[in-house]
């Protein structure tokens, strides 16, 4: 039985309606797949939700994020927790894990994006798309809870004070957050949904909401839309890795639509192979994140399970043009507490195209410090490792003095996320390596993903300057080894399923429908198809709420265009 009561499914079971177990399957739990299926359920549907990570109490997350087991993804290493680490030839990736997917670890924060992105060339003609989207942000911000932060503290002041040095202090502001503040440490009954929702507490500030709030304060999926879902009798199944996704022989038109979908998915595990069963449904959702997304739909196009998937899958994967930086304390400071508040609490823009954040984890959440190094500048034309030992050579200090990175890293850091709306992207395809089913990069359209921003560098060495001032410490600039190696680091991966208007100019179409086969829909991250410039949560969320939108009633009649239709005499749907 489902938590909602509803009966499971049984895997290859002939359903009564059109031979399908479930109507939908949705893959993955994230903001888009919590989203699907909440909304697909209240359309009347049979839904099941497929979740590679395991499900968390909020007792069940990692004290600190040395608990590595709790906190970090490493099945082969016996770790389910919350946060993934991926890397590519270009970028290193951090997301999210578990039921609630980047819910569960990322940091409350709830942007709406600046004009930029609507305007973006690859999208900007196909529909009004900052119209379109502003009543689902509405609904978005209204499930999400998000709110004006309202912690207040030595950090954020350094903040305020690092945007008027650089003389862009009108731009400073607190954050838009998906937090229940109420009173720091009481639990309350669902103070969101009339009573439908899990009972809360108010967050008590702690800091470590990037390793997952044990508080119950965090407004995760868990907390809104999968728990509504759950009500309505959809079926989440944690621990089930997707691994094939193609079409029933025989059931598709020439064009895909019609078609019944077949879902191969087994135990997660450091082992693949283990339960495997399979589902079948009309439509599927793909919500895997962009790296799950990416990789399932490479695989699956490569071994000809959807060969109508368009060529441009991959290209246009965004880093929301990102850097990882810093500004850290030699010691922890006396008096002065940096892990006070919640993960993300003020912000600026050092320009138009360039978005400032300040981040924090709690007090002995330090594992993330291992990738902390101090700052190197980068543009002068010679690699960013040579540029660190000359700086190492001429002033051995300032990396002397850091170290080691790790000790009471969270109590002396104020993590900088640097993020830019400029259109540069990479081209992401597929591999196979030790036999599994993965993902490799280039350089692609645009600007060159960028390793350096000195944008991100000026803002750090002011909030350094600052933070000196406040805590009475030496304070330097810092930075993260991988991009010492030109490698940057983002939190944000998105992109490679981008929309367009027809196969050869994108991957899904504007219902986020998948080309080529339209009873597959896109609904996460890989969908966004411009640099945000600010956290993409928000936007993911609305996207798959509009998409989900125009979808009919079970039973109903399909008011979207078919595929066919979109495309006119231009060009054939399976390009």
């Amino acid at each position: 039985m489902s938590r909602g009561g509803a009966a499971s499914p049984a895997d290859g079971d002939t359903g009564p309606d059109g031979g399908v177990d479930v109507d939908v399957v949705v893959i993955g739990s994230g903001f888009g797949g919590s989203v699907a299926a909440l909304r697909a359920a209240e359309k009347g549907y049979r839904v099941l939700v497929l979740e590679a990570g395991r499900r968390f109490e909020d007792a069940d997350f990692a004290r600190t994020s040395w608990d590595l087991r709790r906190f970090l993804w490493a099945p082969r290493l016996g770790c389910y927790g919350v946060q993934r680490i991926h890397r590519l030839p270009d970028v290193v990736v951090l997301a999210g894990a578990g039921v609630g997917g980047g819910s569960l670890n990322y940091a409350n924060t709830l942007y709406r994006p600046p004009r930029a992105f609507y305007d973006d060339p690859q999208w900007r003609d196909l529909a009004d798309w900052e119209g379109e989207l502003a009543p689902h942000y509405d609904t978005a911000s209204r499930m999400l809870g998000v709110v004006t932060n309202r912690c207040d503290g030595p950090v954020e002041r350094a903040m305020q004070g690092a945007a008027e040095d650089l003389g862009v202090g009108e731009t400073f502001r607190r954050t838009p957050v998906g937090v229940y503040f109420g009173r720091p440490g009481e639990t309350v009954d669902d103070p969101y949904f009339g009573g439908a929702g899990p009972r809360r507490t108010g967050c008590t500030e702690c800091g470590n909401c990037m390793v997952g709030c044990r508080v119950g304060a965090k407004n995760t999926l868990v907390k809104n839309y999968l728990a509504l879902a759950e009500g309505l009798g959809v079926e989440i199944r944690p621990m089930r890795t997707v691994t094939r996704l193609g079409v029933v022989p025989g059931t598709e038109g020439p064009d895909g639509e019609g078609a019944i979908y077949r879902v191969l998915h087994e135990r997660t595990g450091p082992v693949g192979g283990r339960d495997r069963r399979v589902v079948t449904a009309a439509r599927v959702v793909v919500a895997a994140g962009t790296w799950g997304t990416q990789t399932l739909l490479h695989a699956m196009r490569d071994v000809g399970e959807l060969p109508r998937l368009s060529q441009r899958l991959g290209s246009l994967t965004r880093t929301n043009s990102e850097a990882l930086v810093g500004a850290m304390t030699e010691h922890a400071p006396a008096g002065v507490d940096l892990t006070r508040g919640v993960a993300i609490t003020t912000s600026f823009n050092v320009d138009a195209d360039t978005h400032v954040e300040n981040c924090r984890y709690g007090k002995g959440s330090n594992a993330m410090g291992l990738l902390a190094t101090i700052g190197v500048p980068g543009g002068t034309g010679r690699p960013r490792w040579r540029e660190f030992l000359a700086m190492v050579a001429r002033d051995p200090e300032p990396l002397r003095r850091m170290l080691p990175t790790t000790r009471r890293w969270s109590e002396r850091i104020v993590v900088g996320l640097v993020m830019q709306s400029r259109d540069n992207s990479l081209r992401v395809s597929g591999r196979r390596r030790f036999g599994r089913p993965g993902l490799t990069s280039a350089q692609g359209h645009g600007e060159p993903n960028p390793t350096y921003l000195p944008q991100g560098q000026a803002a750090m060495e002011a909030l350094a300057a600052r933070l000196a001032a406040a805590t009475g410490q030496y304070t330097v600039a810092g930075g993260s080894w991988p991009e010492v190696l030109d490698v940057p680091m983002t939190a944000h991966f998105l992109g490679g399923a981008p929309i367009g208007g027809s196969p050869a100019t994108g991957v899904l179409d504007r219902y986020q429908r998948v080309w080529g086969h339209p009873g597959v829909s896109v609904l996460d991250g890989s969908a966004v198809s411009a640099n945000l410039g600010v956290n993409p949560s928000l936007t993911i969320t609305a996207q798959a709420e509009r998409a989900m939108a125009f979808w009919p009633a079970r039973g109903d009649a399909d008011a979207r265009p078919r595929q066919v239709e979109l495309l006119g005499e231009r060009e054939p749907a399976g390009v």
